[in-house]
């Protein structure tokens, strides 16, 4: 039997987010193979560096990791966006010093949950859905930063990816402007079955499956 465990962030752990409707994991047990089991080890609000408890949590028959995180990390450098700079060079390599943290951070993260020599999946960082269009724009170019680094890291470890960047893309995916709501948890639960059922992970080879 297949057990799929689900590690990261309120992507995957959006329970207070959909109003008594199906969170992410339910959706996944929909839409897995029969036989297959899905557990929850996210947690609202984690970071990158949190992720390292969570594998504390893993059941002994996990089969599949799926990680969804950085999205928090990403907000922990928001304030960035709003402050000045003297020049256009001072004010990427500001953005380059937060791109090398979370490079840091997320490949330590990889290495301790590619540890166990589990299939793994990652998830990309989707775009915000905020009404100010000023703010949409600043996050969605300052999540490029983040987004390169997890795609980087995936690929050079032959690991597939779900792309939420292309998934979340409807306003009623989103429960507010940065959380999935039941019909963007739909969409990512598909994906994440598709891969974990279809993808040869013994091919040690990227694909992306949105």
């Amino acid at each position: 039997m297949s057990h799929v465990v689900l590690l990261g962030d309120s992507i995957f752990d959006n329970v207070a987010y959909v109003a008594g409707g199906p969170d992410v994991v339910a959706q996944l047990r929909d839409r897995l193979p029969a036989g297959w089991r899905a557990t929850l080890c996210a947690v609202d609000g984690a970071v990158t560096r949190d992720v390292q408890r969570q594998l504390e949590c893993i059941p002994s028959d996990a089969t599949h990791l799926v990680v969804s995180v950085g999205g928090n990390d990403a907000l922990g450098h928001s304030g960035v966006l709003d402050q000045g700079a003297r020049s256009m060079a001072e004010a990427i390599w500001r953005l380059a010093d937060i791109r090398d943290e979370f490079r840091r951070n997320y490949g330590a993260m990889l290495e301790l949950v590619l540890r166990p020599g589990l299939p793994t999946a990652v998830c990309t960082i989707y775009d915000g859905r905020f009404p100010d269009p000023r703010q949409q724009r600043l996050g969605a170019t300052a999540l490029t930063i983040f987004n390169d680094c997890i795609t980087r890291l995936a690929f050079a470890r032959g690991l597939p990816l779900v792309d939420l960047r292309l998934i979340f893309s409807e306003a009623g995916d989103y429960a507010n402007p940065i959380e999935p709501s039941v019909k963007g948890g739909a969409k990512m639960a598909e994906a994440i079955a598709a891969l974990v059922a279809q993808h040869g992970f013994s091919n040690a080879r990227s694909e992306i499956f949105i």
